[in-house]
């Protein structure tokens, strides 16, 4: 099943190896923030708390040059809980980290797999991200909140980051505020730094992730990760909902020139176990260029036929002015079609199917110059030990019309990889 909530132009060149020294300790400090979080938070929700250790704590013995009686523990407890602000109180703190291996039978000999968003390394352990998300949520009319997203890793954080970010191995991968205006159902403004409306699969967190190891060409290739601005939600009703933005564009914290991008989406759920999401966005994307405009549409549909069954469809296709590199002067065109299957044999197993075809005709979003296509089918099994922890093995083979796919004595037309990857959820 798809864990999802509602996720740069990839360019074809991939991130260094950079080694995770300084990341092991950025980890550590962020695990230590999430266990001082949880146990605010725990503290903070409770009425009386009650001391569970009996060797931790001697009695305590009043001074002697005292009178006074010690104060009642429980009053204390008590009027301190109160005093915190109300706010505290709806404080959530989650934690989410993912660490993989992956292996190219390509053997390529820059160490890096072809056309992969985030399990670029070859024959290599990765920490894909460490995540630590703080929030207030806001859910119901005249609710504010703010939620904060931190990341660090040597994998997701280098390609999820910002293009005008210089940090590789950590992103602040969102960082908005919120607020629920009481007209209607309820108007939801969100300002700040998000993961973007376009695709069927997601970035990844506690509250979000595929049922893929590897990502998506579409994903990697068709649309952007993240946009920095403002958008506004409503639900019309249960079964139509709707969304407007006004952003910086693609990936962007700072616009690159004077223009921005609007983007748009049409959520349809006609029946309880199908879904259609319906997405645009559209502007200039290039550097201090105002005029040449890229537009993608994309459709998501989600059908839930019976309670261990999960189907999807992606379909993406895009148009940028007069950006070919194919036919010089001519838009540059690219457009593709995945499609995914979920079977959950039992409540801790399941296997995730997916296969997608995709065509740069303009020889842009690929890179080559030349108009490629690139297909691939994975195969991903899943074992989840408890809700906290999960197991996922992988097999990937890529095939593309042409040898753009790194081996090790050059370029090849295919690629096949194997991986494993472990996810802890908290």
């Amino acid at each position: 099943m798809l864990h999802r909530t509602p996720v740069r132009a990839r360019v074809s060149v991939h991130p260094s190896r950079a080694g995770p020294s300084q990341l092991i300790d950025l980890v550590w400090v962020m695990l230590a923030l999430t266990i001082l979080g949880l146990s605010i938070g725990a503290t903070a929700g409770a009425q009386t708390v009650k001391l569970q250790r009996s060797d931790s704590l001697a009695a305590v013995v009043p001074r002697a040059d005292s009178d006074k009686a010690p104060a009642d523990s429980a009053a204390t407890t008590k009027a301190a809980a109160a005093a915190l602000p109300k706010w505290f109180d709806e404080l959530a703190v989650n934690a989410f980290v993912s660490t993989g291996y992956e292996y190219n039978g390509n053997r390529p000999a820059t160490g890096t797999n072809s056309y992969r968003v985030f399990d670029f390394n070859d024959n290599s352990f990765n920490l894909d991200v460490a995540e630590l998300v703080v929030q207030v949520a806001a859910s119901k009319p005249n609710d504010a909140g703010f939620r904060v997203d931190f990341a660090a890793g040597n994998s997701i954080p280098q390609i999820s980051k910002t293009q005008d970010q210089t940090a590789a191995q950590f992103d602040l991968q969102q960082a908005f505020a919120s607020y629920i205006a009481p007209l209607g159902s309820g108007l939801r403004f969100d300002v700040g730094k998000y993961v973007t409306h376009l695709g069927y699969e997601v970035i990844e967190g506690y509250d979000g992730y595929d049922d893929n190891y590897s990502r998506s060409i579409l994903f990697g290739y068709a649309i952007p990760f993240t946009h920095t601005g403002v958008k506004a939600s409503y639900a019309f009703s249960s079964k139509v909902a709707g969304m407007v933005e006004v952003v910086n564009g693609w990936d962007l914290l700072r616009d690159n020139n004077h223009s921005k991008s609007v983007g748009a989406q049409l959520t349809l759920t006609p029946v309880a176990p199908l879904q259609v999401l319906l997405n645009w966005i559209g502007g200039p994307e290039l550097a201090n260029d105002n005029h040449t405009k890229r537009n993608v549409y994309d459709l998501v549909a989600i059908l839930k036929p019976t309670k261990s069954l999960t189907l999807g469809v992606n379909g993406d296709y895009g148009v940028e002015d007069g950006t070919s590199r194919v036919n010089p002067g001519s838009d540059a065109k690219w457009k593709g079609i995945a499609g995914y299957a979920t079977f959950a044999f039992t409540d801790k197993l399941s296997l995730g199917l997916r296969g997608e075809t995709f065509h740069d005709d303009g020889g842009v979003r690929l890179g080559t110059d030349t108009k490629a296509v690139l297909s691939e089918g994975t195969f991903t099994p899943t074992y989840k030990f408890t809700d906290h922890v999960l197991l996922r093995g992988e097999v990937r083979y890529d095939k593309a019309n042409q040898p753009i796919l790194a081996n090790r004595t050059g370029l090849s037309d295919k690629q096949t990889t194997v991986g494993a990857n472990v996810i802890f959820v908290y």
